[in-house]
């Protein structure tokens, strides 16, 4: 599309007639250049999109994507672009436009760049256009026919154009757009409720004879999927769900490097459950004592293959039920530390971890668990602590006494590595993995 150069709006910092964008959280303006955005399928005063600049987005980087735009939507962009042009080329600017001269052919050559919708292969479009800005009194201008005595033809009406001349009202429908850059009702171009408007639904006519207002509507979330969730300092929930009856649950968290995490506000995915595509593990980058959850609490320490004990009488270890002499016995007061060696060629050390992305997410307690199927021993809650005991646990990266005979890691090395592979294996997974008709972008070299 060829467009004037755009005039700067000092008091909005608007650049009208070039490529806005403005993002969805801090509702500031931006050019589509200032970050490098393609612009070759967007229009000027375009409002089917959601955008976050990088500083307000959870991931550092800005996100662009694409609505698909109806009807309205469209009628509007179009008039707005028409209105536009005609004040930059025109000597004598016009506000309303035929349908059949001006607002079809306009829509019909800038269709992909005006809605990700297929282009439909019946002509009935146009005909609905005139039905949704007819319907549409508080955002358009309609005129049927010519004044008396004017030298207008018949056949360029109907005529179309917009209520508010003040495109710089022109925006995506935000949720969280700040009352004071609300419009007014007959000039709410934003597609939102604007202050003192009556609501509609269930309960609004009852709450008017209450003497409530509904101008005020409550601030819902600009992004659903990436809430904060704010978790206890030693990083996992207070409440959660116990592992138990063959499932376990594994706390998960957003997911920034899932693509599009905002489709979730397609109309398509309204009433379908979270895809687990956009979660991931939640990982603690230090590493913690757990409670354990897979072995036979009814058994010693040593008994199977889920645990190992080192007993203080002589220094005997055992695993699996079979005991060898490790070393001496120890006491009370005494600091104890074991070296854990780990075969770097076997299978296990060269796979990643499971993302657990393909797993069912269930909610408790206002988070979210990976449920996972676990063909283990049944746990009973039947383990208590031994009485007047107490054990200090040092993972490193500084011991007492560091032995001196072998090359090592320290254990807390093991969280950040633990971060590292699942990041991988998440990102992998995005990349070679489909899900519910939901593909990653190809991959780029």
């Amino acid at each position: 599309m060829d467009t004037q150069a755009g005039s700067v709006d000092e008091e909005n910092g608007r650049q009208l007639g070039e490529v806005e964008l403005q993002c969805g959280i801090c509702t500031k303006w931006f050019t589509a250049d200032t970050f490098g955005i393609d612009t070759s399928s967007c229009l000027p005063f375009m409002t089917n999109y959601s955008f976050h600049c990088n500083v307000c987005h959870h991931s550092g980087n800005t996100y662009f994507l694409r609505k698909q735009a109806n009807l309205k939507e469209m009628c509007l962009s179009a008039l707005a672009n028409l209105t536009w042009q005609s004040r930059t080329q025109d000597e004598h600017p016009k506000t309303m436009f035929s349908k059949d001269k001006d607002i079809i052919p306009f829509i019909d050559k800038y269709w992909e760049c005006m809605t990700t919708r297929q282009r439909p292969g019946k002509m009935t479009w146009p005909n609905n256009i005139v039905k949704t800005m007819s319907k549409e009194r508080d955002v358009f201008l309609v005129k049927e026919h010519p004044d008396p005595g004017s030298k207008d033809p018949e056949e360029d009406y109907p005529k179309f154009g917009l209520l508010d001349q003040d495109l710089s009202n022109i925006g995506p429908a935000y949720d969280n757009q700040k009352q004071s850059s609300a419009v007014s009702t007959s000039g709410n171009l934003n597609g939102g409720i604007a202050a003192g408007s009556s609501g509609k639904g269930r309960g609004a006519k009852r709450k008017q004879q209450d003497g409530g207002t509904t101008g005020t509507t409550k601030k819902a979330r600009s992004d659903p999927l990436f809430s904060a969730q704010r978790l206890p300092p030693h990083g996992y929930p207070l409440e959660h769900p116990f592992n138990k009856d063959g499932y376990r649950y594994i706390l998960a968290e957003p997911d920034p490097h899932a693509p599009d995490p905002e489709k979730l506000e397609l109309d398509c995915w309204a009433g379908k459950p979270i895809p687990g595509d956009l979660y991931r593990a939640c990982l603690y980058e230090r590493v913690l004592l757990a409670l354990h959850d897979r072995g036979n609490l009814q058994a010693p320490l040593g008994y199977d293959k889920f645990s190992y004990s080192w007993r203080s009488k002589k220094g005997t270890k055992f695993h699996q039920s079979i005991g060898k002499h490790y070393s001496s016995g120890y006491g009370q007061g005494d600091i104890l530390g074991f070296y854990i060696n780990l075969p770097e060629d076997t299978e296990t050390a060269k796979s990643l971890p499971d993302t657990y992305k393909d797993k069912a997410l269930i909610k408790f307690k206002s988070y979210l668990y990976f449920e996972e199927k676990d063909f283990v021993d049944k746990a009973e809650k039947s383990l208590k602590q031994t009485p007047h005991s107490e054990v200090s646990i040092n993972f490193g990266p500084c011991f007492k006494y560091p032995p001196k005979d072998l090359t090592y890691r320290p254990m807390s090395d093991m969280g950040w590595g633990a971060v590292v592979e699942h990041t991988l294996a998440d990102v992998l997974y995005h990349v070679e993995t489909e899900v519910d008709g939901r593909r990653s972008p190809p991959w780029e070299p």
